[in-house]
């Protein structure tokens, strides 16, 4: 499903508009991103959804796989999702 794909099925079940729809996911996506940016400990729980985790990877050796030279990998921030209960048995 694509983002257009979801914006179309929210405002077809919500009974608004496309463009109402569309502002609403992106409003969401910016809460998220801002929500795990800004809090301390870069948690998003969504009841029933699942929880967006910040957590930072640590630095690391790796090789390109092109010549096969070692390479150091910087730390960098990821964001994981763990479903809850509730989506877990809806699949």
């Amino acid at each position: 499903m694509t983002k257009s794909d979801l914006v179309d099925k929210m405002a077809q079940d919500a009974g608004i508009t496309k463009a109402a729809a569309g502002a609403a996911l992106n409003s969401f996506m910016d809460g998220i991103g801002k929500a795990l940016k800004d809090k301390k400990d870069g948690k998003v729980t969504l009841v029933g959804f699942g929880t967006f985790l910040k957590t930072t990877r640590k630095a690391r050796k790796g090789r390109n796989p092109r010549t096969g030279e070692a390479i150091k990998i910087k730390k960098s921030n990821v964001v994981k999702f763990r479903p809850g209960k509730k989506l877990k048995d809806g699949i």
